[in-house]
């Protein structure tokens, strides 16, 4: 039997006297064993102790020291507060709130009304609160409860995913225009000439087919830098590999911009024959839409200068400069962005898009370079793009000794002789 088990010794004795005064008195020993085996089974049986149940293991209870432990490096900002009132707050919440928030209420801190509202009702949920730490930012703060003391806040900050879907409403709505313009305008002149009982003069007629050539032209050139704009954004987490030479691409590129009638203005200076890791067609774009640029808006009658030269020693650096009217200072900053122009009568007239200087910026992002546009009113407009060079390859790097050596060797077989 179990170790847990009282074994009933004295009523097991009493059985066994029993079964001897039954086969005494003559009782048959079946029915004996069987009165004998049933009392004591029953005394057994009795006498078991039933399993004690398992006793439930209490549940430890948090501190604001395990707490700490679990949420300090967490890069999300968390506050757990004590009834309202801000007991800890790991890293990334003190870098955003500032650490004088502990021991503030939870309200007071945040100053919001979503905020408070959340906070003031006591239950899990969520608020969408803005301007909480930067005019303009928008910060999802979400409340759970931990116990009937203690409740954790998280701070998520949306702000760039408004900002994305606020660019894409608004590149939406720019392409729309631009197309619209045009569209507008070949529809109209097409309508005019469906119309025509003969009283449209043969002139007037290829006037109206001109403007509707030179709109149809530009709907064609937004679409193409749409497109080259999609391409470039598809790929700008992709390192481009191609060794170029970009000497002979920035004579080729720039020429190819000019044309033959306007080749004449082009200034071109290649001071170094630098190699870089980049796309041929991305970077032969580049330096077209800088040259194009430079020769709308630069002064007609004045020279577009384009240099290359190293800078820092260990970069490449295209320079493209007009003698243009200049820009204004407070435009300078908004140049690359989508569709802006600083003349937009001028730019439609000439027949720019408005997404040149923003295909470069993306280009020049995508080769790890960076892009500079200074400009002065009055003097000209002058644009610079730096990119890394290429390490050196170790084939060519070889072959360069072999035929160093090979000189060498050579030289001194005809000293020898």
């Amino acid at each position: 039997m179990g170790s847990s088990q009282n074994i009933p010794i004295a009523g097991i004795l009493l059985a066994a006297v029993t079964f001897v005064a039954l086969l005494l008195l003559g009782t048959d020993i079946v029915i004996s064993v069987a009165v004998l085996t049933v009392w004591v089974g029953s005394l057994l049986v009795a006498a078991g102790r039933p399993p004690e149940p398992a006793k439930p293991k209490a549940k430890p209870r948090l501190t604001l020291e395990s707490i700490n432990d679990l949420v300090e490096n967490s890069s999300i900002p968390l506050l757990i507060t004590d009834r309202n009132t801000i007991a800890l707050a790991n890293r990334a919440a003190r870098k955003m709130l500032g650490p004088h928030v502990v021991g503030q209420d939870a309200r007071v801190a945040l100053r919001q009304p979503e905020a408070i509202s959340l906070l003031g009702e006591n239950r899990q949920g969520e608020a969408i609160v803005r301007g909480l730490v930067r005019r303009g930012d928008i910060w999802q703060i979400s409340r759970q409860t931990i116990d009937d003391r203690l409740a954790m806040l998280e701070f998520i900050n949306q702000t760039a995913e408004a900002d994305i879907s606020r660019a894409h409403t608004d590149f939406v709505a720019n392409a729309s225009h631009e197309l619209r313009t045009p569209l507008a305008a070949i529809l109209g002149y097409v309508e005019t000439l469906q119309e025509d009982d003969g009283s449209i003069e043969t002139p007037v007629a290829k006037k109206f087919l001109g403007i509707i050539e030179r709109e149809a032209k530009r709907m064609q050139a937004l679409v193409g830098d749409l497109m080259s704009l999609s391409r470039v954004e598809a790929e700008k987490h992709e390192l481009p590999t191609e060794r170029i030479d970009l000497a002979s691409l920035v004579e080729r590129a720039a020429r190819d911009a000019a044309g033959p009638q306007r080749g004449d203005r082009l200034d071109i200076d290649l001071s170094a024959e630098p190699v870089v890791l980049g796309d041929l067609q991305q970077l032969e774009q580049v330096v077209r839409n800088l040259v194009d640029n430079a020769l709308k808006y630069g002064a007609a009658d004045r020279p577009v200068h384009v240099v290359l030269d190293l800078a820092q020693g260990d970069l490449a650096r295209i320079a493209v400069v007009d003698e243009g009217e200049g820009i204004a200072p407070e435009q300078i900053p908004h140049l690359t962005r989508r569709f802006y122009r600083t003349d937009p009568g001028r730019s439609r007239a000439s027949g720019g898009t408005g997404l040149g200087l923003a295909i470069v910026k993306h280009i020049v992002e995508r080769h790890r370079g960076r892009l500079d546009i200074t400009s002065e009113l009055g003097k000209g407009t002058r644009v610079v793009v730096r990119l890394p060079l290429a390490e050196p390859d170790p084939i060519e790097e070889t072959a360069l000794s072999e035929a160093e050596a090979e000189g060498l060797r050579t030289e001194q077989t005809q000293q020898a002789s």
